[in-house]
């Protein structure tokens, strides 16, 4: 039969119970503009509650980690050494901080393709000294236009240029220690380092990453300001931090040099494994709950041809006398879901981008992130790829059975009732 008549037929057929059909498209419509709508705005606000942490970890971290040492004199013993010794107690030994001949092994990991960027950093322990009162800290000595480039620093400072960092004894503070410290801009703090040396330094802006743990006691000042506080020369770095191309491999990369340098190496999947199993997680309630509601609206186009096909029995059995076999009545009710699907799908796509585009203008404004002004959402084009093909694929297959029972009809069964 050609499939222009069977296409024709399928339409009288729809207009003919045309509320039905509206209300099927309707579902599908309601169904993909929830379903488009939902995830752009779950995995928008995953991007946003992932970037808090992930933005500003490197994919890579090569430190120092001050540990014990393994070689205790009682193991060098001639008695005792083949004996298992039990110490207690043990002292970490008289290590170092500062990562060891520093310029080669940045050289060494530039050179490696998988490596997109470097930054170095030098972190010191501090009290912030307010009054009488000392409040512990951390200023961490970076590159400003580096850490940038790499790790959004820019985006979270609220106050202030970042590359005032650049100029002598500055300092931006994280905002939950310039509230504790009562610290304007312009205003000059003292901090002490834990070796005791004193440094006064101007503050130049405030910094918030929406972390309160992290703002009330983080600060970020240059690399030669940290140094000069500790005292140490222009070569101390404590941290070489990498970013990646690709950051999936990370493990494989940090496995690759950690036995190399001899120093620690941590990959940013575990350092935040916790991060992306709540984002996954996240991410599957959205995709259950979406992909739900096509299930369901697929039921509601299921009953609906079911009621067509008992309605039309007498045009079924008249298609079937006048020459249509069981696959063209098939293809008449498949069209229709198809139809039902392709409509319905399209009017949701267009309001579910139109529903996403309103959420993004509605005000999301809290004193823990500052820098974002309405809720996130999320663009992406293979949500509406997912959405369009899912609701070919439920229209289908709820259109399916009520038209394979349609095809079984017997003409004379029918024709005898009436």
């Amino acid at each position: 039969m050609k499939t222009g008549l069977i296409i024709e037929i399928a339409r009288a057929l729809m207009f003919a119970r045309v509320k039905q059909t509206l209300v099927a498209a309707v579902g599908v419509t309601f169904s993909i503009t929830m379903f488009v709508s939902l995830l752009g705005f779950m995995n928008g606000l995953n991007s946003l509650l992932d970037g808090l942490v992930l933005n500003r970890t490197p994919h890579v971290r090569f430190y120092n980690q001050i540990k014990p040492n393994p070689n205790q004199p009682i193991d060098q013993s001639v008695l005792l050494g083949g004996d298992f010794n039990v110490i207690r107690s043990i002292k970490p030994s008289n290590s170092r901080l500062a990562i060891y001949n520093s310029e080669s092994i940045i050289k060494t990991l530039s050179n490696d393709e998988r490596v997109k960027g470097i930054s170095t950093k030098v972190s010191a322990q501090v009290f912030y000294n307010v009054g009488s009162i000392d409040l512990t800290g951390m200023v961490n000595g970076i590159d400003p236009e580096k850490e940038s480039e790499l790790f959004a620093f820019s985006d979270y400072v609220t106050t202030g240029n970042p590359l005032d960092l650049n100029q002598t004894n500055s300092v931006i503070l994280g905002k939950g220690v310039a509230d504790r410290m009562l610290a304007d801009i312009g205003d000059v703090v003292q901090v002490t380092t834990a070796q005791g040396n004193r440094l006064q330094l101007k503050v130049v802006g405030y910094y918030q990453s929406g972390l309160a743990e992290y703002d009330n006691v983080n600060s970020f000042a240059s690399i030669s300001t940290v140094q000069k506080m500790l005292g140490e020369s222009n070569s101390y770095l404590t941290d070489i931090q990498v970013k990646l191309w690709d950051f999936n491999e990370a493990p494989m990369f940090a496995n690759d040099f950690r036995d190399i340098f001899n120093i620690e190496a941590d990959d940013i999947q575990t350092v935040n494994a916790q991060f992306e199993t709540g984002s996954d997680i996240r991410s599957l309630i959205s995709y259950a709950v979406g992909i739900t509601l096509l299930v369901v609206s697929g039921f509601g186009i299921y009953n609906i041809l079911n009621m067509m096909i008992y309605e039309k029995l007498d045009t079924i059995a008249i298609l079937k006398a006048t020459g249509f076999n069981g696959t063209d009545v098939k293809w008449i009710f498949i069209t229709i879901a198809l139809s039902i699907g392709f409509f319905g799908g399209g009017l949701g796509l267009i309001f579910g981008y139109f529903t996403c585009l309103g959420i993004d203008q509605i005000p999301f404004e809290t004193e823990a992130l500052p820098t974002i002004k309405t809720f996130p959402v999320d663009y992406s084009l293979k949500y509406y790829t997912i959405g369009g093909v899912f609701s070919i694929i439920t229209t289908y297959f709820a259109g399916y059975l009520p038209a394979r029972k349609a095809s079984a009809i017997d003409p004379v069964d029918i024709i005898r009732g009436k």
